[in-house]
């Protein structure tokens, strides 16, 4: 079996509706070959629609897609040289492994002796070389969607399209399948679009993130860009649940600002703000607590509660409440302890947007 085919991906000005309803507006985007591309974002974002006008199986209300360079927009899903691993794995249950991952060779115009071969060759692509002969109903979840996989592989698309691809399984499992995903598509260097909702997901598997807000694009770029300078306050929220503070920038030079939040200073990159009232997105993570009042920031502990390898902590300051995660101790601070809050150098970030 050769391997995929690296195909581009631009969407131009595409619109969706859905009688009085859009959908999508205007959305302008490309896909790089051989990279493997998220969309993210909370139900009802836009992402499945997306992803369907790419496979062929809604049709844009106005705009175009093209596929390798070539216009797919009215084409049917069957010409236009994708495949898609869908959330269910969509696996005949009366059918071996084999059978399974041969359907669309053989349905494809190969014979029975080649479409096999083939199938055997994308079995070994995703470790399962002796499980052929079994029925999908002898298989683990995780091995499942590796079959799922193998079966859209062997068919050599230009790009592969994967919708919620992990969602079926137990967070465990979640973690070493989207690990086997993302080394496959880097060893084999095909194109790939990715749809889910869970931002832990996105940053493991991606080259780059869309985060769609209400059918339009709310951010993009690469995982660390997303994580560490969001745009906007959807953004901070969405990629890990930041805290978002109301602050002052009092000042501005060589690239870091110097910005106020009560009596506390931070400096930070300046990532685009101007002097004056800004937002900031602290990650929880971020944020030190150290008993005692009196402090710049002074807060009060509200709940802490302990998770085994770190410990979770609601804190009550004059600015709001901060959620806070500690890693750094097993021994919790209990309710009502006065603290002082300070920040970290990485993992706070001014909104500019």
């Amino acid at each position: 079996m050769r391997t995929s085919q690296r195909g581009s991906v631009r969407f131009r000005n595409i619109r969706k509706n859905f009688g009085s309803f859009t959908a999508i507006h205007g959305l302008d985007l490309e896909i790089e070959p051989g990279t493997l591309v998220t969309l993210l974002g909370p139900s009802g974002c836009g992402k499945t629609t997306t992803l369907r006008m790419l496979a062929g199986l809604e049709t844009p209300t106005a705009g175009t897609i093209e596929i390798g360079g070539r216009d797919m927009t009215r084409l049917p899903a069957n010409e236009r040289d994708v495949a898609m691993v869908f959330q269910s794995y969509a696996l005949f249950p009366h059918m071996s492994v084999l059978e399974n991952v041969a359907y669309g060779l053989e349905a494809g115009g190969q014979s029975k002796a080649e479409a096999r071969e083939n199938a055997n060759a994308g079995l070994a692509l995703v470790g399962l070389d002796d499980f052929g002969p079994r029925l999908p109903a002898e298989l683990s979840g995780g091995q499942q969607q590796r079959v799922a996989v193998a079966r859209a592989l062997v068919l050599q698309p230009q790009v592969l399209l994967l919708d919620e691809p992990l969602s079926n399984l137990d967070a465990r499992l979640r973690r070493r399948v989207r690990t086997e995903i993302r080394e496959l598509q880097q060893r084999l260097g095909f194109t790939a679009v990715y749809v889910t909702h869970d931002q832990q997901e996105a940053l493991a598997v991606s080259d780059r993130i869309v985060i769609m807000e209400s059918g339009r694009i709310a951010q993009e770029g690469p995982p660390r860009e997303l994580y560490e300078q969001p745009a906007s306050e959807f953004i901070a929220d969405f990629m890990g649940e930041a805290n978002v503070l109301p602050c002052e920038v009092l000042e501005i030079g060589a690239g870091r600002a110097t910005v106020q939040v009560g009596r506390l200073l931070h400096s930070l990159p300046a990532s685009g703000a101007t002097t004056g009232p800004a937002k900031l997105a602290v990650r929880a993570n971020a944020i030190t607590l150290t008993p005692g009042g009196g402090a710049l920031l002074p807060g009060r502990i509200r709940s802490s509660a302990y998770l085994g390898d770190h410990v979770e902590y609601e804190v009550a300051v004059e600015e709001g409440i901060l959620f806070v995660v500690d890693a750094g101790t097993t021994d919790p601070l209990p309710p009502t302890t006065d603290v002082s809050v300070g920040f970290r150098e990485r993992g706070v970030a001014l909104i500019t947007g």
